[in-house]
């Protein structure tokens, strides 16, 4: 790699770059390009032993901290992260893929957030008392201990922090592995903790394909385990934390309804119609994919959304005029055009797009199909890419019925000025996170999840809180314990 946030080795261990090129080779792939840019290696299973092992070490002294002494270190580390906003946003995009534009305002400054808010939120992390007559109960929070985050391709800096700021402030230690794919923002991350004055081995990260990560879930020092990936992956890690009795947090994917009523403002609905869809080229667990639009409007709604699409503008991600990147892989272009070949088989009407731009790189059109059936392939399954699906619909009751016929319950949407229909409408969708007059917003204030088969457990908000930590329950007497003999 030649450029300034380089990160000197593959893995981050106990405070400090390590490489051991005796691991299975790690191409970086840049994906405006097809160039290499980095060749990292996965760690050994001796190195996974060293990272949890430093994990552990470390985890007695930084849970004895207290929390005011934690999240003075979390929301350092965020200052840190803001103020070289543009040279970590640059490596996200060399990273990912995704235009400048875009990671200059939600990836690095959401990974500062998460810090920021955890970290004050360590300070207040307590039990309560409960007077039983004289006697009384009280209770303790109290962290896991080493815990494993798994982090996906898309957000490879805000999912690192989003794990990691509300484990460190609960007192856990975290051996952390990113997707292969994506391997170079999180090491930055461990980086700039210790610079902000985190003890070796509080944060530590470890490269790998599979089997790396299936090292870290099944060993038996590990206390909790949070992943953000899709489906078939997250069923096998939950089985495999099972076995071990492990907490879980599961963020999985989606296949979201966004429903825009013919009251709703056209351009509002097609302008987050295009984030649902669009933004980062697609690559979002909560986007909403199956678009319905009432009958009243749908048309109009295509012929404005067909015209606003004539603004993208691919080119060099790096250069911020550019408003939509390329998929991250060759592979994972190759899966998102089977599915529009499936679209297109299955009689939904391509609207615009489907095809490959000139030139190098995985680049892929915006895709927008119409007359969609919910029995469709592209209708059921997660595509994971720039493509959208329309659908009619004719009342409220149908819209909310077919919304929700799917084993997903990531996030939904509704468009419509009549605010009683929304909240009654909201209120019987079966997602995690719902959105009225938006899409796609997720502040680190905000509980984040999903129902059904997309996710176990919540990421942000204070109730994160209780997922990253234990309860203890402590009864006193006051007085003489009696006994029947």
């Amino acid at each position: 790699m030649t450029y300034a946030t380089q990160p000197e080795a593959s893995h981050f261990i106990d405070g400090a770059y390590v490489e051991d090129d005796s691991g299975a080779a790690l191409p970086v792939i840049y994906p405006a390009t097809g160039e290499t840019i980095a060749n990292l290696h996965a760690a050994t299973p001796a190195l996974v032993d060293r990272a949890i092992a430093a994990a552990q070490r470390a985890q007695p002294a930084w849970a004895a901290l207290t929390g005011t002494e934690r999240g003075r270190i979390l929301r350092r580390a965020a200052d840190i992260i803001r103020a070289r906003n543009r040279e970590l946003s640059e490596l996200e995009t060399k990273d990912t893929g995704k235009p400048l534009q875009e990671t200059l305002v939600a990836d690095a400054t959401s990974g500062a957030d998460a810090l920021e808010y955890f970290g004050g939120l360590a300070a207040t992390l307590s039990g309560e008392h409960i007077q039983m007559g004289d006697d009384f109960i009280y209770t303790r929070r109290e962290p896991l201990g080493v815990t494993v985050g798994i982090g996906a391709w898309n957000y490879p800096t805000q999912i690192a922090c989003w794990k990691a700021a509300p484990a460190l402030a609960c007192g856990n230690t975290m051996v952390f592995k990113p997707s292969e794919t994506t391997p170079l923002s999180a090491l930055k991350v461990a980086e700039i903790l210790i610079e902000a004055g985190a003890p070796p081995g509080v944060f530590n990260v470890v490269q790998g394909y599979g089997e790396v990560g299936a090292g870290l879930v099944d060993d038996d020092r590990v206390a909790k385990v949070s992943l953000t990936g899709s489906v078939p992956t997250g069923r096998k890690v939950y089985a495999s934390a099972a076995s071990g009795m492990k907490a879980v947090t599961m963020e999985l994917g989606g296949k979201s309804p966004l429903v825009i009523f013919d009251d709703a403002s056209l351009e509002d609905a097609v302008s987050a119609a295009i984030n649902a869809n669009f933004y980062s080229t697609g690559q979002i667990c909560s986007n909403g994919t199956r678009v319905f639009v009432q009958d009243g409007i749908r048309e109009a709604f295509l012929d404005r959304l067909a015209e606003r699409l004539k603004g993208v503008k691919m080119g060099d991600p790096l250069d911020e005029a550019t408003n939509f990147g390329p998929m991250v892989s060759a592979r994972q272009r190759e899966i998102v055009e089977g599915f529009i070949s499936q679209g297109v088989a299955e009689g939904a009407r391509l609207v615009t797009g489907g095809g490959r731009p000139e030139g190098e790189g995985y680049w892929i059109e915006p895709t927008v199909f119409a007359d969609v059936r919910d029995d469709m392939t592209i209708a059921r399954e997660e595509i994971f890419g720039p493509v959208m699906s329309v659908f009619g619909f004719s009342t409220e009751e149908e819209a909310l019925e077919r919304a929700n016929a799917t084993v997903y319950g990531l996030s939904a949407g509704v468009f419509t000025r009549d605010l009683a229909r929304a909240h009654r409408f909201v209120g019987r969708l079966q997602a995690g996170s719902c959105w009225i007059n938006t899409y796609n917003l997720t502040p680190v204030e905000a509980p984040f999840g999903g129902m059904k088969m997309s996710g176990v457990g919540r990421e942000n908000g204070q109730v994160a809180i209780e997922h990253w930590s234990q309860l203890k329950t402590v009864y006193v007497a006051m007085g003489e314990v009696e006994a029947p003999y």
